[in-house]
């Protein structure tokens, strides 16, 4: 595995860190030749243990313990000009530099090996997360895709919001959805979700199959947990499945519980709410005719924005939502990405730059 460059090379410098070596060389000369300068009585040696101190606070083990031997070797110089090295008063100066100066390097080793088996595992965390949540593809079938995720912890890409595109017979498919609960067991049931996602999308099934085929899914899953198994009632997933027709400006949905989506069209946003929405996935054991499908106009021009509940329920200092629907309607225009990354900035605005809770979004439109 690849080290970043910061580790790669002088046992953790930069060459932004690299610059600040200026300052414990500039201490070690100005101590050394104001103490040669000074009477014999006054010693200012023991300031010098201050360089490799300071050096270890922005550079590896070897340039600090390249900063302590110089200052070791101007002690010696110190001595040599006041009554010699072999003094008891200079032998004990040159001895706690030796010591603090390899208490110091000691300690900034121990620092830089954990800080690469940090960087180890992180690089694996994000992998493994990556492979989970595919990016999805700014282009699929007759549309261009542009997507958001932001994850609640700090250390974590995913969580449990979900999302995925597949091509079907004659349409592309598309799913959001949000996990109950946080943290791995929340990623884990993602994973379930969108594995059990793409893995139909070649027996070509209706809407309101693949909604019965993935609440049985998440079912399964929560009762066969290793472990001990939950309870249907105790978990769920709430989710929007979306199909976007080739042969027309139309477009199907059925919505498990979930935010509706918003239609961006000709400057106004329209909230396509369902008459009877579905009850979540997994929440208990589903037949195929709980679920409708709603249709919609999706003309070339339009956006359609797939979004989790972290979106809409952001707080700001005042403890007020995000109003998503209002940033959309003054949105100056563009592209899926252009309205995506908008979102994005005036999102974090919003809540001064942190989330409470995983958000996802997802902005769709018709292309030639």
């Amino acid at each position: 595995m690849r080290l970043p460059p910061d580790l790669t090379r002088f046992g953790g410098e930069t060459r932004s860190s690299r610059a600040l070596f200026a300052l414990p060389l500039a201490l070690i000369v100005a101590v050394t030749l104001i103490d040669i300068l000074t009477p014999a009585s006054v010693h200012l040696g023991p300031f010098l243990i201050a360089a490799p101190a300071i050096t270890a606070s922005f550079a590896g083990a070897g340039g600090t313990a390249a900063i302590g031997a110089l200052a070791f070797v101007a002690q010696v110089v110190i001595a040599v000009f006041h009554g010699g090295v072999t003094t008891t008063n200079h032998e004990a100066q040159l001895a706690a530099i030796v010591v603090l100066s390899g208490l110091v390097t000691a300690f900034r080793y121990v620092t830089d090996r954990h800080r690469r088996r940090l960087l180890r595992v992180r690089s694996v965390s994000v992998a493994a997360q990556e492979v989970l949540l595919r990016p999805l593809p700014e282009r699929i079938g007759e549309l261009s895709i542009a997507s958001l995720y932001l994850a609640a912890d700090e250390e974590a890409q995913i969580g449990g919001d979900l999302y995925a595109a597949v091509r079907t017979q004659g349409a592309t498919r598309l799913v959001i959805g949000d996990v109950q609960g946080k943290g791995l067991a929340a990623i884990g049931d993602a994973a379930v979700l969108i594995g059990a996602f793409r893995g139909v999308a070649y027996r070509h099934l209706s809407l309101p199959a693949i909604a019965t085929h993935l609440g049985s899914c998440m079912c399964w899953n929560w009762q066969h947990v290793p472990g001990g198994g939950r309870n249907c009632l105790e978990s769920f997933v709430t989710a929007v499945v979306v199909d976007v027709y080739d042969d027309g400006p139309m477009a199907g949905m059925v919505n498990c519980g979930h935010p509706p989506p918003l239609l961006l069209h000709r400057g106004e946003v329209a909230t396509l709410d369902v008459d009877q929405p579905a009850i979540p996935l997994g929440l208990e054991v589903p037949r195929e005719g709980d679920y409708r499908v709603e249709t919609f106009r999706f003309e070339y021009g339009d956006l359609l924005v797939l979004h989790t509940d972290g979106v809409i329920e952001a707080r700001d200092a005042d403890g007020a939502f995000y109003p998503l629907p209002e940033r959309l309607a003054a949105w100056k225009g563009g592209g899926p990405q252009s309205l995506v990354d908008h979102l994005h900035a005036d999102l974090l605005r919003h809540t001064g730059g942190v989330v409470d809770d995983d958000a996802a979004i997802v902005v769709i439109a018709r292309r030639a």
